[in-house]
């Protein structure tokens, strides 16, 4: 009896400290034209036990529950413990009742400079800065964990914003590119976190809601429904741009959502798309080849 009562307690803690992600880690060195130097082979483990085993939040989450991301970094150039480097940060989030992932995040960080020595510890304090590297990982962890939140609750990643926006302000500190208070045409992670929590883009996380739990998630009950809901999610981004067009945050938001809405839209019931179509060769002109193949 005290074996079974150990082995439920065992188990009943392995979920409750359970981590939030489930993140696929990868070190490109290719540019670098060493990629086979052991250094890199360390960073990319000791940076995917560090995304995936550390606990971000104080929730329970189960193993069923993870986020879904990817993050692949880019080393450019480096010198002893000094690197140049991008990362693209990618989520998604289940589908109800469906096997479908729907990308969320989906962000090109090309200013992540920073300092490593092969076997460093690395350790995220929410509250001081570590070193650069840990906190740009940290960083998009957070936007992953809010814009993952903000899909299924009105608001409900605010807690992850608001951490992320620590992160920012005690590593300015360290004078690193792309922590640096937002100037215009900026595409930085510190724009990012401004365009998202600022009143002009308020629009924005409505939409993430609307879009997602409202109308993909509902469209296994009433397909036509789910898209006529997604199509008024969109139209509403029209009063967000004439406040301010061709918004960063918009730009990050179709990078992520263009290929799923063309899809979308291009097969299943038939619903009215005409002002859908207007609107979005209109706020989103960058992907109007996948606009003008809507027409279903």
């Amino acid at each position: 009896m005290r074996n079974c009562l150990f082995i439920l307690s065992f188990i009943f803690t392995l979920t409750a400290f359970s981590q939030e992600l489930n993140c696929n880690l990868v070190v490109n060195a290719q540019q670098t034209g060493n990629e086979n130097v052991q250094v890199f082979k360390t960073l990319e483990k000791q940076l995917q036990e560090f995304v995936n085993n550390t606990q971000w939040t104080n929730k329970t989450v189960a193993p069923q529950e993870r986020i879904n991301a990817s993050m692949v970094i880019i080393i450019e150039d480096y010198n002893s413990d000094s690197f140049q480097a991008s990362i693209q940060v990618q989520s998604s989030r289940p589908i109800y009742n469906s096997t479908y992932e729907s990308p969320i995040y989906n962000f090109n960080d090309r200013d992540f400079n920073f300092q490593y020595l092969e076997f460093q510890n690395l350790n995220f304090s929410p509250t001081q800065f570590e070193s650069n590297l840990v906190s740009v990982i940290a960083f998009h962890v957070y936007m992953i964990l809010a814009m993952d939140a903000d899909t299924f609750e009105r608001n409900g990643g605010q807690s992850y914003y608001e951490q992320a926006r620590t992160i920012v302000g005690y590593s300015q500190q360290n004078s690193a590119k792309g922590w640096e208070p937002p100037s215009g045409g900026d595409q930085t992670r510190s724009a990012l976190l401004d365009n998202i929590m600022s009143p002009t883009y308020k629009e924005y996380r409505e939409v993430l809601y609307n879009y997602h739990r409202m109308g993909l998630d509902n469209m296994y009950e009433n397909p036509k429904k789910g898209k006529e809901t997604i199509s008024n999610a969109l139209t509403s981004f029209q009063t967000m741009n004439s406040r301010r067009p061709n918004s960063f945050i918009l730009r990050v938001f179709f990078d992520a959502k263009a290929d799923e809405i063309e899809e979308i839209f291009s097969e299943g019931p038939s619903v009215d798309i005409t002002k859908l179509v207007t609107t979005l060769s209109k706020i989103a002109p960058m992907h109007s080849s996948k606009w003008r193949n809507i027409d279903f």
